[in-house]
Formats: C-alpha cells, sequence, structure tokens
C-alpha cells in the first residue's frame, strides 16, 4: 500500500536558509539607511535628520553635510610621537586618514574597539582627512522630534552647539566637526 502524497510540506528553516535570509535583511536595511541619508543629504533642512552615534557613553549626532563614509575599523597603524588620543592612520578606499579617538581627546577614558565600533570619516565638504572612532553607530536622528535641553552652555567645549532630550529622555548633543578642525588642540597631534 502506498502512502498518499500531500501538497502540503513543512517548512522547516534550514541553517543555510536563515543565514541567507538574515543576510537579505541585512542587505536591505543598509539599502534603506544609504537611502535615508542620501534623502537626507538633498533635503532642503539636513540639521533636521543627524547621523546618531554613541562615543564612549556619550550620544552625539552628526549633521550629514559633515559626517562622510561609516566603515569597520580596520587596521589603525599607530604614529609614534603623537597625543594619546590620535590612535593613527587607516586606509579607507586607498585614502589615509587619521583616527581620533574623540572622547579621549575631551579628557574621557579611552573607547574600546568592539565588533560594534566603526569610523565615521569626515566628509568631502570638510576637506579634512580624518575619522572619528564611534563605539556605536545609531543611525539617523530626527530633531525636529526632540526637546531643545536647557543646560550650562559655557560649560560646553566649542564643538558641542547644541543639546537635545530624545522621547526616553536621552541627551544627544550636535557635535559641530567644522569647529572640531579649527581648535588648535585638535590641530596639534604631536607631543
Amino acid at each position: 500500500m502506498s502512502q498518499p502524497t500531500s501538497d502540503f510540506q513543512t517548512d522547516i528553516a534550514s541553517p543555510k536558509s536563515d543565514i541567507t535570509a538574515r543576510r537579505t535583511r541585512l542587505r536591505e536595511f543598509q539599502a534603506q539607511l544609504v537611502e535615508r541619508m542620501q534623502t537626507a543629504r538633498s533635503g532642503a533642512d539636513t540639521r533636521v535628520n543627524q547621523l546618531g552615534v554613541l562615543i564612549g557613553e556619550q550620544r552625539w549626532l552628526l549633521n550629514l553635510q559633515t559626517a562622510g563614509e561609516i566603515v569597520a575599523v580596520g587596521t589603525i597603524t599607530p604614529v609614534p610621537l603623537t597625543q594619546p588620543w590620535f590612535l593613527g592612520l587607516s586606509n579607507i578606499r586607498g585614502n589615509l586618514i587619521s583616527v581620533i579617538d574623540f572622547a579621549r581627546f575631551q579628557g574621557l577614558p579611552a573607547t574600546n574597539i568592539e565588533k560594534d565600533s566603526r569610523i565615521v570619516a569626515f566628509g568631502p565638504a570638510l576637506a579634512f582627512n580624518s575619522g572619528l572612532l564611534v563605539s556605536r553607530v545609531l543611525g539617523l536622528r530626527n530633531v525636529a522630534e526632540m526637546q531643545l535641553h536647557a543646560d550650562d552652555a559655557d560649560a560646553a567645549p566649542p564643538w558641542a552647539s547644541k543639546r537635545y532630550l530624545d522621547q526616553e529622555s536621552q541627551v544627544w548633543t550636535e557635535l559641530d566637526l567644522s569647529s572640531v578642525i579649527q581648535n588648535p588642540q585638535f590641530l596639534q597631534v604631536g607631543l
């Protein structure tokens, strides 16, 4: 006696199909993020959408006009006789950029390089071959959905332009990269 055949097949996910599905979702997410960044850059008000990053324990907002490529942390070649916050040089698509530990530059503990760490290169608008080591990229943030945070503006460094509170009451600080690259201390990397 033969077994009846069924048109119904059980859907058992194989490890390969699970990995493929995760890769597909990751590619879709990356494509959406690139699309959103390009849309935000071409929009009339580029200051509304900003790139959120975690540097050390602080949340920062980077203007999309001044933030450039985001890459995984690769080999960083140390440069002797430089400040401790100047991590060295890294090759990004054939261009040498200096890599800065911005947390350490501000006198805070060094940023640990982990799997979520990234280098955010300065954008072409700044004409400055450098990048910041960030603990994590947190995606695009809309400052129009945040509240301006009133605090002691006199104590803030010149590159911290505004502070905001998001819906989870987390503080975000706008990082003005053009002010950073004009800071004499930032430009003096030698000991």
